[in-house]
């Protein structure tokens, strides 16, 4: 696995490389959570206990810990790697981090096609983000469960009414519960804050509002109950090959936006280039047909 994503970073367009994200797309087996919320609110311990409780199951976790990025080297700071808690002897724990470096949604460049891989292996694949803000929405196009956590007293709850971040997440986690008054008042505010959000459709996820506390061991059962429901609603006729579509079709226009520019964008849409991905079309054999048409 860690040669494989060092040649996702290193040679992403070659032959051999695009191969394996086609092959990888094609057979996903693990479900993807990505765990999001402010620097400081708990994730990486929240992550820690996660995967125990996953591994005491019997089942293999991959994670990716998407990092803040060294000014000199560019490389990540590899803060939530040190704080995530995890057997070194346990092959079957795999952990990556990544380096944010000058994109602001939250994710790495390569996080989907390390995603994919992942997925491909392993029974659960867990995404760590660098930290979210208005802005940082990313693991909302990776993941199939989006957590938002939110600490108790430190005005988060009030952040999450006013930003973007109220569409984002599946599952609100008021992280330290343990702390008594300032925790119940934080799940208060969550609660309230989702009662004001619009649902589009009548079978939407309804977003379930929990508080846990990681060290203590509190609400974790009751979390991984909501994540295996949410498993579960996404199990029902086409709703995770759909949402991975729609998930493959944003990042297949994201990519070439990033690579071409919005006028590269166009002039795709001008030659009436298919950008819709659908049934099993890996975004990446997408991707690297519609450059060559591009830059033609």
């Amino acid at each position: 696995m860690a040669s494989a994503l060092a040649a996702l970073e290193r040679a992403a367009n070659e032959t051999a490389t695009l191969a394996l994200l086609d092959d990888s797309y094609g057979a996903p087996r693990a479900q993807v959570i990505g765990v999001t919320g402010p620097p400081g609110v708990g994730k990486s311990t929240l992550l820690g206990r996660l995967v125990a409780r996953f591994r005491a199951a019997g089942q293999s976790v991959g994670v990716i810990a998407v990092d803040p990025s060294s000014r000199r080297s560019g490389g990540a700071l590899l803060g939530d790697r040190v704080r995530l808690v995890t057997d070194p002897d346990d092959e079957g724990v795999f952990v990556r981090s990544m380096a944010a470096r000058d994109r602001l949604g939250g994710l790495a460049e390569t996080t989907v096609a390390a995603m994919v891989v992942m997925r491909a292996t392993y029974d659960v694949v867990l995404i760590e983000t660098v930290g979210v803000g208005q802005s940082e929405t990313d693991v909302a196009g990776v993941a199939d469960t989006v957590v938002f956590c939110v600490q108790p007293a430190s005005g988060d709850s009030l952040q999450f009414m006013k930003a973007g971040i109220i569409e984002i997440p599946h599952i609100a986690v008021v992280t330290k519960a343990d702390v008594g008054p300032a925790a119940r008042r934080a799940l208060a505010d969550l609660k309230g804050a989702l009662s004001l959000a619009a649902h589009t459709a009548a079978e939407a996820w309804p977003i379930e509002v929990l508080s846990v506390s990681a060290t203590g061991g509190q609400g974790l059962d009751d979390l991984q109950a909501a994540l295996a429901r949410r498993a579960a609603w996404l199990g029902e006729g086409n709703r995770l090959m759909e949402q991975r579509q729609a998930q493959a079709k944003l990042w297949l226009r994201d990519a070439l936006r990033d690579r071409f520019g919005s006028q590269g964008l166009h002039r795709a849409q001008t030659l009436g280039l298919d950008l819709n991905v659908t049934g099993g079309t890996s975004p990446f054999a997408r991707l690297a047909e519609v450059s060559g048409k591009i830059m033609l």
